[in-house]
């Protein structure tokens, strides 16, 4: 089963009200099931193949894939899905209600045997993210939406019998408010670079630490950091989720000129101009 992409035919049709706690009960339940069917690949090489721009794609990520975009297609069948590992047109309409999946975002850190790499699924609407989902099935850690401005993070092990949110235990993400003498910073370990290296300079880093996928929105919406640069190439589908789960906990993603950060750039292929995510204070440079 496949869902929709880039259909154009219901779109009058799209629902103007979306129920996020559903959303949140049937991602869950999928979540728990891509994990499982993602750590079964786990410290093993299944047909790890390289796409044109030289990034990995594995079983995992398709895997995954599938049974993500399964669950968004019995759920809400009229509305755009666009997958990481579907899409085959990158600059088509979207309208103003569409999904962005990333079966496993990381997919680098899972071929080395981290834990950083995460499912991301978000809805996207009137160009900014109103529902996100990440789940690290590796450190069984689920972040989500649930509310306008709610966000809450569980543990959550991998399943492929799937899971009920209600009966996980829970607990409500805040994201705090930066000391501007002493900021935490987070980085991509795998695309650190000398652009980030200056923009960090005009902070006050006391700490920093590197990680990979949307575990570093993750820590800035748990309290745990406050700043995250990035300044390198991205796709929409890395960082809708996690941005949503962000801000839901109070924080910020914004680009350089200090916009609140939009999606749907088809004209652009889906590719992401740079961006700074803040806990609640955005800062400006020294």
């Amino acid at each position: 089963m496949s869902a929709p992409r880039h259909t154009t035919a219901a779109r009058a049709e799209l629902p103007t009200v979306f129920d996020l706690r559903e959303a949140a009960e049937v991602l869950t339940d999928a979540a728990a099931k891509a994990g499982a069917a993602i750590m079964a690949h786990y410290g093993t090489m299944d047909s790890i193949e390289y796409k044109d721009d030289d990034s990995p794609v594995t079983k995992a990520d398709r895997d995954a894939d599938a049974i993500l975009l399964a669950a968004l297609h019995d759920f809400a069948p009229s509305i755009p899905v666009v997958s990481e590992e579907t899409v085959t047109d990158r600059k088509a309409p979207l309208g103003r209600l569409f999904f962005l999946v990333d079966p496993l975002d990381g997919t680098k850190e899972f071929i080395k045997k981290r834990t950083d790499f995460t499912v991301n699924v978000a809805l996207v609407e009137d160009g900014f993210p109103c529902f996100g989902l990440v789940y690290a099935p590796a450190r069984a850690l689920l972040a989500l939406t649930i509310a306008d401005g709610v966000a809450i993070e569980a543990q959550m092990p991998p399943n492929s019998a799937g899971a009920d949110l209600n009966a996980l235990e829970h607990r409500r993400l805040h994201a705090r408010a930066a000391n501007p003498d002493a900021i935490t910073a987070l980085v991509s370990l795998s695309h650190l670079d000398a652009k980030t290296e200056d923009f960090l300079k005009g902070f006050a880093v006391t700490e920093r630490s590197g990680a990979g996928s949307s575990v570093k929105f993750l820590e800035i919406a748990r309290g745990n950091a406050d700043l995250y640069p990035r300044l390198a190439p991205t796709m929409e589908w890395d960082t809708a989720a996690g941005q949503a789960v962000l801000e839901a906990a109070g924080g910020h993603v914004v680009d350089t000129r200090g916009a609140r950060f939009r999606y749907g750039k088809t004209d652009a292929g889906l590719k992401n101009t740079n961006f700074i995510a803040w806990g609640r204070r955005v800062l400006t440079p020294r």
